[in-house]
C-alpha cells in the first residue's frame, strides 16, 4: 500500500530546476559524512584527529613545522597544535572572508590545492581536510599563532559564531585546533577515543616523518594522565627496526636510501628476517596504500633484478641454474618504500593504489643503483641474504609436485569438493556464505540448523597447522587446510584469484573457550598470510555465538557479553550476585538426581532467586540446531565481526608475535594482559 502511494506521488511530481537541491558549504558533508571519512564508526571518528594532525605533517613536509602536538581532554574533547606558519587570517580575494573560515567552511579550500605558497607535497584524504572536521563537531575552536597576534574563531556544527577576531598577542606561530565529535553523526558508543590506537597511527607518522616531534597526552581522567613522545632520526631505517624487533635478523646493517629526483622524493629501506613471510609496506605522501601500487611494482622489479645479478657476478649463482624468482626474494623481506610527489594520482576512494606511471621508473632505478652498491660493500650481509633467497627457491621447487596437485591454475574448478563440506544448494557466491566450523560436534549442530539454500558448513578436525612457522610445501599435506582451499575456491598466494571465491561470506565459528580461541587465531594467520585480497575486500567475518542462556520459567534469553547478561537478570526481576551458573551437562545431573549435596546446593540458590537458571555456553555443540539456527546464523538475528586490516603494519607485528617462533615476545605480551582476560574458560 504504501509502494503504491509513493509510485504515484512520484509520478504526480513535476521534475523540473526546481526539483534539484543544491546543498551548500557544508552541508554535504553531514547528509553523507561517510563519503568523506568512511564511516560514522569508531574509524571515522578516529579519522577526525588524522585529517587535522595531516594538516601539521604538511607543514613539517614543506620544512616549516618541528612539532605536532594532540591532546584527548575530557568530555570527548581533542586539541591538535603545531608550530607550522599558521593558517592565513586575512580577508580571501573570492570569499570576501577570512582564510581561515574559508579553509574552515569551503570543501577543497587549503594550501594543498594552489601554487606559490602553498604545499608541493601533502597527504589528507581528498584534499577535503579540517573542513570535514569542523562539519561534523558539535563544537569546534581555532586558534592561529601569526604576525604576532593570536587569532580565534569559533564554530557550531560548521558555522561560525563570530568572526575570526584577536585576541592577543604572540612570539610563536603555528595553529591550534580544538573539537568534539558531533554525537548527532556518530553514535554515542562509538565515542570513545582509542588510545592504543592513536599511539600506533602517530607513531608510524614520526617514522615517515624525519626528525619531526609528535607529542600525545591523555587528560581524559584525573588520576590516570598519561602521555608518549615520538621523535625518530632515522625515519623509516627506524621503523624497519621497530618491525623487526620480534625476529631474528639476517642482515644486521639495514638497507637506507633517501633520494630526490624531479621533486620527488624516494626513501626505501629493508632487513631480511628468518621467517618465511614478507612485510612490505608501500606510502604515498604519508599515505599507506595497502595494494600498492607504481612504487610498489618498480621496488619488486629492482629488488629481484639486482640480487640475480650480485648472485651471477660473485659466482653464488652458476651459469645453469635457474635465476631467482620475485617470490624467492621475498621470503622474509620486511621493506618500506614511502615516495612523496608533487600530484599522486590514487586508483579508489580510498588511496589504496599508487597509479603514477613514472614514480615506477624512478624507484627502480634509484633503488637497483644504490642496494647494488650496497651488497658490494657489505659482501658478508649480502652472502646470507642470498642463501636466505635459495632456501626459498629450494623450498619453492619442493612444493612444485603439491602446487600441481591442488593449485595448478582451473584445476580446483573440476576437482571434488571436500566429503565434510555441507555444501549449499545455491551457486550464486553473492548470497553463499560459507561456516567454518570447530569440530563434529558444532558440525553437526550447524548442518542441522542451518539454511541450506545458502549456508554451507565446513568443519574442521582439531587445530589447523601454524602457517606462522611453516612454508606452502608443508601447509599443502595438512588435510585441513587443503579442504579449505578447495572449498574456496580461489586458489593460494600468488595464484590467488579472488574472482573465482565460491562464498561472499567467509564466516569463522568457534566455540567460546581457550581452544575455540587458539583456533581462530590459527585460521586469521592463515587469511592474513595468504588470503589477504579476501580480507581487504571484506569477505571474511567472525561469528559471534552467545555466552549465555538466560531462563526464567518458559522464557529464555540470550546474552553475548557480561554486560547484558546483567541487564536480562535485572529485567527478570533477579539479583546478579544470587544467580546460579550452570551447564549443560550439570543442569542434567540436578534434574535427574533426587537426592545428594550437588542438588541441595541448587535448591538453596534457587529459593534465593527462583526460576532464573543462566547456563554457561562453553561450546557450540551444547547448543541444540535450532538455538544454534536462533542466535548464530540466522541473518535476521545474528552478530557478526567484520574482520578488516586498518594498520597492516602493526597487525604484521601481532602475528609474528603470537603465532611465531619466538618465545619471549609472546611471554611478555602474556604477562602484560593477563589481569584484563574476561570469561577465561579452560
Amino acid at each position: 500500500m504504501n509502494k503504491e502511494k509513493h509510485l504515484k506521488k512520484s509520478t504526480d511530481s513535476t521534475y523540473d530546476a526546481e526539483s534539484i537541491i543544491v546543498l551548500e558549504g557544508l552541508d554535504p558533508v553531514r547528509k553523507r559524512p561517510g563519503m568523506y571519512i568512511g564511516s560514522t564508526s569508531s574509524v571515522g571518528l578516529h579519522h577526525l584527529i588524522w585529517e587535522v594532525v595531516d594538516n601539521g605533517i604538511d607543514e613539517a613536509m614543506a620544512g616549516h613545522a618541528t612539532e605536532i602536538n594532540v591532546t584527548l581532554l575530557k568530555d570527548n574533547f581533542v586539541k591538535i597544535t603545531d608550530n607550522g606558519r599558521g593558517i592565513p587570517v586575512g580577508i580571501h580575494k573570492t570569499t570576501k572572508v577570512s582564510a581561515l573560515e574559508t579553509v574552515l567552511t569551503t570543501l577543497h579550500a587549503g594550501g594543498k590545492f594552489g601554487e606559490g605558497g602553498g604545499y608541493k607535497v601533502s597527504g589528507g584524504l581528498h584534499g577535503v581536510g579540517v573542513s570535514v572536521v569542523n562539519a561534523l563537531s558539535e563544537y569546534l575552536k581555532a586558534e592561529v599563532y601569526r604576525e604576532g597576534k593570536i587569532w580565534l574563531q569559533e564554530y557550531k556544527r560548521g558555522k561560525p559564531l563570530k568572526k575570526v577576531k584577536s585576541i592577543g598577542n604572540t612570539k610563536k606561530t603555528g595553529t591550534a585546533i580544538t573539537f568534539k565529535a558531533d554525537p548527532q553523526i556518530f553514535k554515542e558508543e562509538e565515542l570513545e577515543y582509542d588510545w592504543g590506537k592513536i599511539l600506533d597511527r602517530l607513531r608510524q607518522q614520526a617514522y615517515l616523518t624525519k626528525g619531526i616531534t609528535i607529542k600525545v597526552f591523555d587528560y581524559r581522567t584525573n588520576h590516570q594522565q598519561k602521555n608518549y613522545t615520538f621523535y625518530f632520526e632515522g625515519g623509516i631505517k627506524s621503523y624497519i627496526r621497530f618491525l623487526n624487533q620480534n625476529s631474528a635478523v639476517k642482515n644486521e646493517t639495514i638497507f637506507y636510501i633517501d633520494k630526490e629526483v624531479d621533486d620527488v622524493k624516494v626513501e626505501v629501506s629493508l632487513q631480511y628476517n628468518d621467517g618465511y613471510n614478507e612485510a612490505v609496506l608501500a606510502f604515498a605522501n604519508n599515505i599507506v596504500n595497502p595494494e600498492g601500487g607504481t612504487h610498489l611494482a618498480g621496488f619488486r622489479a629492482a629488488l629481484t633484478r639486482t640480487l640475480n645479478s650480485y648472485a651471477r657476478n660473485q659466482n653464488l649463482l652458476k651459469e645453469k641454474e635457474e635465476n631467482l624468482t620475485g617470490e624467492d626474494v621475498r621470503e622474509g623481506l620486511t621493506a618500506i618504500i614511502s615516495v612523496k610527489l608533487a600530484e599522486p594520482q590514487f586508483e579508489g576512494q580510498t588511496k589504496g593504489k599508487l597509479g603514477n606511471a613514472e614514480i615506477k621508473t624512478y624507484v627502480e632505478q634509484i633503488f637497483n643503483d644504490n642496494f647494488n652498491i650496497f651488497l658490494e660493500e657489505h659482501p658478508k650481509e649480502a652472502e646470507v641474504i642470498v642463501n636466505k633467497c635459495f632456501l626459498s627457491a629450494q623450498a619453492r621447487i619442493a612444493a612444485r609436485t603439491a602446487r600441481a596437485s591442488i593449485l595448478r591454475k582451473g584445476a580446483l574448478e573440476g576437482m571434488t569438493l571436500p566429503g565434510k563440506l555441507a555444501d549449499c544448494s545455491s551457486r550464486k557466491p553473492e548470497e553463499s556464505e560459507l561456516y567454518i566450523v570447530e569440530g563434529d560436534s558444532a558440525g553437526g549442530s550447524a548442518k542441522q540448523g542451518r539454511n541450506r539454500k545458502f549456508q554451507a558448513i565446513l568443519p574442521l578436525r582439531g587445530k589447523i597447522l601454524n602457517v606462522e612457522r611453516a612454508r606452502l610445501d608443508k601447509m599443502l599435506i595438512n588435510n585441513e587446510i587443503k579442504n579449505l582451499i578447495i572449498a574456496l575456491g580461489t586458489n593460494i598466494d600468488d595464484q590467488f584469484d579472488l574472482s573465482k571465491l565460491r562464498y561472499h561470506r567467509v564466516i569463522i565459528m568457534t566455540d567460546a573457550d581457550v581452544d575455540g580461541a587458539h583456533i581462530r587465531t590459527l585460521l586469521l594467520t592463515l587469511f592474513f598470510r595468504h588470503f589477504n585480497p579476501l580480507i581487504l575486500n571484506g569477505n571474511l567475518f567472525i561469528a559471534q555465538p552467545p555466552l549465555y542462556q538466560i531462563k526464567k520459567g518458559t522464557t529464555a534469553k540470550y546474552a553475548y557479553t557480561d554486560t547484558e547478561k546483567e541487564k536480562i537478570i535485572k529485567g527478570f526481576g533477579g539479583e546478579t550476585d544470587k544467580i546460579f551458573e550452570t551447564t549443560e551437562e550439570e543442569l542434567e545431573t540436578t534434574e535427574n538426581t533426587s537426592e545428594g549435596l550437588i542438588n541441595e546446593e541448587v535448591k538453596q540458590i534457587k529459593n534465593k532467586t527462583p526460576h532464573i537458571i543462566i547456563q554457561r555456553y562453553k561450546g557450540l555443540g551444547e547448543m541444540n540446531p535450532e538455538q544454534l539456527w536462533q542466535t548464530t546464523m540466522d541473518p535476521n538475528e545474528r552478530t557478526m565481526k567484520q574482520v578488516n586490516i586498518e594498520d597492516a603494519a602493526r597487525a604484521n607485528e601481532t602475528f609474528e608475535m603470537l603465532m611465531g617462533s619466538d618465545v619471549m615476545p609472546r611471554k611478555h605480551f602474556i604477562q602484560t594482559h593477563a589481569k584484563k582476560v574476561e570469561n577465561l574458560d579452560i
